[in-house]
């Protein structure tokens, strides 16, 4: 059997014939963690030189058998995309803003020479995967199917003088939790030692590199007591960037006063979905948004003063995480009352009530798929 995709790229389907039991995966979708319980399927798709995209197939979730001296091993030309489905109020299984993380895929694509996959390929072939494994999407608030798009180059050989030639593309999913937990607030490290990215490199871009080199510095943060690192540009070690792998919001103000405040995008810091979706959403709700620069001895000294009232983090794993405190070497302080605040909560719970079906969406950003 053939899903057509268009009239380049078609996908056959192959289903699995050993598929985890209705009562086993029921009691997996119970408490599903983060990434670490996958589905029955999942979807392939090749690239050549000479051929382009082909042999797409939707097959039984398992392992890929690679050469060792395959280029993705040596030299990390690969890249990866995450989103969500949702199993909303009225039973729908819907998407969040696929195509603009196809978009995003590509435009990651061309900053490492891999081939871009068109938009609406990579649209089906994650709808492809939710229809046929829709029993896996979990029922509840803050319950999802996180997919994980990716890429990975696959020419055998050693040699970096040139991008691989041959790629594989690949979709699979993962039924989740919160990622930090509900109605608490995290403790952030203001790293020194170590930076995220710098201009010209592949800090809006979602490689694995990026958060191979984070590891040292967010265990440096769980050393000193802490949830999550938080990333100064590379040049000055003066400007707060990102969260760990999440955006970052400043609260000014409260109620109908609040506004708010995220590091603009200098190429060093990734392009998020959920950041764009607050920058649209904040506005009408009432709340001014603005993307600007925030010092790192400005958010001390607003917080101090009590200008600065909450600040979170965002990004499709975690939605909206509330901050309640910064450390660093030279020390440390709390937001606000260290509680998560009035403002985080309800950019959260508006955000999410779009996602499960709760209220409209006025901004097409849902994409239903059955």
């Amino acid at each position: 059997m053939t899903a057509n995709l268009d009239t380049e790229i078609q996908f056959e389907i192959h289903p699995s014939q050993a598929r985890v039991p209705a009562a086993e995966r029921a009691r997996r979708l119970e408490a599903p963690g983060f990434g670490q319980v996958f589905t029955d399927h999942m979807i392939t798709l090749r690239w050549t030189e000479e051929r382009g995209w082909h042999d797409g197939k939707l097959e039984p979730y398992g392992p890929f058998t690679l050469d060792p001296a395959t280029a993705v091993f040596h030299y990390g030309q690969e890249l990866f995309e995450g989103l969500k489905a949702y199993r909303q109020a009225s039973g729908s299984i819907v998407m969040f803003r696929p195509r603009s993380n196809a978009a995003r895929f590509n435009s990651s694509c061309r900053r490492m020479a891999m081939p871009e996959l068109p938009e609406d390929a990579f649209v089906r072939a994650l709808e492809l995967l939710v229809t046929q494994d829709r029993d896996w999407v979990p029922e509840g608030e803050g319950k999802s199917l996180y997919l994980r798009p990716f890429v990975i180059a696959t020419q055998q050989g050693l040699g970096v003088n040139r991008p691989s030639t041959e790629y594989l593309f690949c979709v699979i999913a993962s039924p989740a939790a919160s990622y930090f937990g509900e109605g608490k607030t995290v403790k952030v490290w203001m790293s020194e030692d170590y930076t995220r990215a710098a201009p010209g490199g592949t800090g809006a871009v979602k490689c694995g590199g990026n958060y191979a080199s984070s590891f040292a510095a967010q265990q440096q943060a769980v050393d000193k007591g802490c949830d999550q690192v938080v990333w100064l540009d590379a040049a000055t070690r003066e400007w707060v960037e990102e969260m760990g792998s999440n955006n970052l919001y400043f609260v000014y103000g409260s109620g109908t006063s609040a506004r708010l405040i995220t590091p603009e995008l200098t190429g060093s810091l990734l392009p998020g979905i959920t950041r764009d979706s607050l920058l649209r959403l904040a506005p009408t709700l009432g709340i001014p948004v603005e993307e600007g620069r925030i010092s790192v001895t400005q958010w001390r000294r607003d917080c101090a003063s009590g200008e600065l009232t909450e600040v979170f983090g965002c990004g499709t794993a975690a939605v909206v995480t509330p901050i309640g405190a910064v450390d660093g070497a030279s020390g440390g302080w709390t937001i606000g009352d260290g509680t998560p605040g009035p403002v985080t909560q309800r950019l959260k719970s508006e955000l999410i009530d779009i996602q499960y079906g709760h209220k409209p969406d006025p901004f097409g950003w849902i994409y239903k798929v059955a």
